[in-house]
């Protein structure tokens, strides 16, 4: 038997960690059809079949269900051994995936971003933002971003950035033609700017007052999936709209916009950076998680 390479386990690795050709490729840099080539080639080494392949699906065999079982820590060592050489050099270097929402990135990208790649030049940071809640570790990224509500049980989780509020904004031309609204109920009377949740579900606006909490199925003939979009359509008159309060700021500043059910609108927990619980962080992410929380007690 031919020893396969370090390159070839490594490759399968990957395929069995996610069981998709294109998003294992995806991962690794590499083209599908290398990746492909690359498995054929580490089948015919070792002389066994490691994944049933079908046009729509990919699953272990029996032989590559036992070769990943032990396979599987030994390259956790191996990353662990490198990650030990980046921090005796004194710097961390590699690759640091994130996967996060488009509040999180912006944050992000405004202070913590910029500092990182100065502090650290060898690191190759890659942002991904997205508006669905991924499987981060499916996806193969070493860390996510979302609302602390959101950030699934099983995962460590770092608040940041403070709490957040949603708030329900109109332009003043809107309102001058008809009554604003006093309670959340007084909006089914009024033109909404509905939003799509990346599920496809329709959000439900939530309200809460002195213990009272409330959803409203909003009325409305426009529905938009970006709470960017939602503040831009506000801003022309087209209805009310329910958005996290940073991204209508430099509208209310300008007085383009103006808040209604102040009252209704509370406080309520922000963002958290969030990654698994493994034996062993990357040098990358301890190094981004370090800098977050200086910046976080800073501000």
């Amino acid at each position: 038997m031919v020893r396969p390479s370090l390159n070839d386990l490594a490759a399968f690795a990957a395929v069995a960690s996610h069981l998709s050709f294109r998003r294992a490729a995806d991962v690794m840099g590499v083209s599908r059809s290398a990746l492909s080539h690359a498995i054929i080639g580490l089948e015919e080494k070792l002389g066994v079949r490691l994944f049933n392949r079908t046009t729509r699906s990919v699953s272990l065999t029996q032989a590559g269900a036992r070769l990943l079982a032990r396979l599987d820590p030994v390259l956790q060592d191996l990353d662990q051994a490198l990650d030990t050489l980046s921090e005796d050099r004194g710097s961390p270097s590699g690759a640091l995936r994130i996967n996060a929402n488009k509040s999180g990135a912006r944050i992000l990208l405004a202070d913590v971003v910029p500092r990182f790649l100065d502090l650290y030049p060898d690191v190759e940071l890659d942002l991904v933002s997205e508006g669905r809640l991924v499987d981060i570790v499916e996806q193969g990224f070493d860390a996510g971003v979302r609302l602390l509500e959101a950030v699934p049980r099983d995962m460590i989780a770092i608040k940041f950035g403070g709490e957040v509020r949603f708030i329900a904004v109109a332009a003043p031309a809107y309102l001058e033609g008809g009554a604003t609204p006093k309670t959340p109920d007084d909006l089914q009377a009024h033109r909404c700017i509905r939003q799509r949740l990346p599920s496809g579900k329709r959000y439900r606006w939530e309200f809460a007052k002195r213990g009272a909490e409330i959803a409203v199925d909003v009325p409305g003939n426009l529905t938009l999936d970006d709470n960017d979009l939602l503040v831009q359509a506000a801003a022309a008159g087209r209805g009310i709209a329910y958005v996290p309060e940073h991204f209508a700021r430099p509208f209310l500043k300008s007085g383009q916009l103006v808040t209604v059910l102040e009252d209704w609108c509370p406080l309520m927990p922000g963002l958290a950076l969030y990654y698994p619980r493994s034996r062993h962080m990357p040098s990358p992410l301890r190094a981004f998680i370090d800098l977050l929380k200086q910046w976080d007690r800073a501000g």
